[in-house]
């Protein structure tokens, strides 16, 4: 019987904690996924705590227990250095900065993709070949991380001519080939002046990065398309200095019927990166959801003092949000692609 309130502050200990789990993971998200396993964690502790302090044990033997219990928290805490904890303070340090989330389109050294998962211990990217690649969360503490702002960004291309062109022509078609694309607030810029040639960038803003592959092989097909059309070459130095041809024989692609433009409605990043389109959609549904939630809040907080036509239009709006959250609940629990 010395040890009942022990096995009774265990029982309870672990029933509390199970229900915890449960209420967290009903709603889980990715978002609080980390949330909720530090939670845990702590909770775990100070039940254990609580075990320590009910059993029928003698102040010296609690503060053995206790200063044990100690040592291995201080020798947890001193394995920061180690790959394993460390990546647990990187994933808790990316959480705090949050300069990327799942969707977004990141680089990092020669990764590039775009973010489908943020785990405590690493940050999974999709790639240009729709391969999925895992970066512990140290990586990307330790490297520069590249995000592509989700409200634009700039598209470019760079191209060599010969100094035999002139650069005002050059920029007036690049000009167009951007404008072709789509792009906004067109540039061009001189970049560098070779040996044998003369370095261009052509730029513009671009609003969907959705369409970030599509839209960059669009502006290379204009530039192809315009520079050729505008009778100027696109050869090498080397090539050029050894053909012998008549000064008038130009190396230039035959003209070929113009085809229908690319259709909008399919590119190839719904195909390559499925899973962090997912991802961004998922989040999206998150912030929806939280909004609808603290809306139904603030309609149930107005219906108690209101009356009249003006509360039933406000009950009507309160179903409304509920079977909004349910349809929301829904979708947030099923299974995204690449799952």
């Amino acid at each position: 019987m010395l040890f009942l309130p022990g096995l009774i502050t265990l029982v309870g200990v672990i029933s509390v904690l199970g229900l915890i789990n449960y209420l967290i993971r009903r709603d889980l998200t990715e978002e609080l996924s980390v949330s909720r396993q530090l939670l845990m964690l702590c909770l775990t502790a100070a039940g254990l705590l609580m075990v320590i302090f009910s059993l029928p044990l003698s102040e010296t033997s609690r503060g053995q227990i206790l200063s044990l219990f100690g040592i291995v928290v201080t020798a947890v805490i001193a394995l920061s250095s180690t790959t394993f904890v460390a990546n647990v303070m990187a994933g808790l340090m990316l959480r705090a900065v949050n300069n990327f989330r799942p969707g977004d389109f990141v680089r990092s050294e020669t990764f590039f993709g775009r973010v489908t998962e943020r785990g405590i211990f690493h940050t999974e990217i999709q790639s240009e070949d729709r391969d999925l690649i895992t970066l512990p969360n140290m990586y990307l503490v330790n490297n520069p991380v590249t995000v592509v702002h989700n409200s634009g960004t700039i598209i470019s291309a760079t191209l060599s001519l010969g100094y035999d062109v002139s650069h005002v022509q050059v920029e007036e078609l690049l000009i167009e080939a951007a404008n072709e694309t789509g792009l906004e607030d067109a540039f061009v810029l001189v970049i560098d002046l070779n040996d044998f040639s003369v370095s261009y960038r052509v730029g513009g803003f671009s609003n969907d990065v959705n369409r970030l592959l599509t839209t960059k092989s669009s502006l290379r097909k204009n530039i192809l398309a315009m520079i050729h059309g505008g009778g100027i070459e696109i050869v090498s130095p080397s090539f050029m200095n050894q053909r012998v041809l008549a000064p008038e024989e130009k190396i230039i692609p035959a003209r070929r019927p113009e085809k229908a433009k690319d259709d909008l409605e399919s590119s190839p990043e719904d195909m390559i990166f499925a899973k962090a389109g997912s991802a961004a959609e998922h989040e999206e549904l998150k912030q929806e959801l939280a909004t609808a939630r603290e809306k139904l809040e603030a309609i149930i907080a107005e219906i108690k003092s209101s009356e009249g036509n003006q509360k039933l239009a406000q009950e009507n709006e309160r179903e409304r949000l509920k079977t909004h959250i349910e349809t929301l609940s829904e979708l947030l629990a099923a299974p995204q692609a690449g799952d």
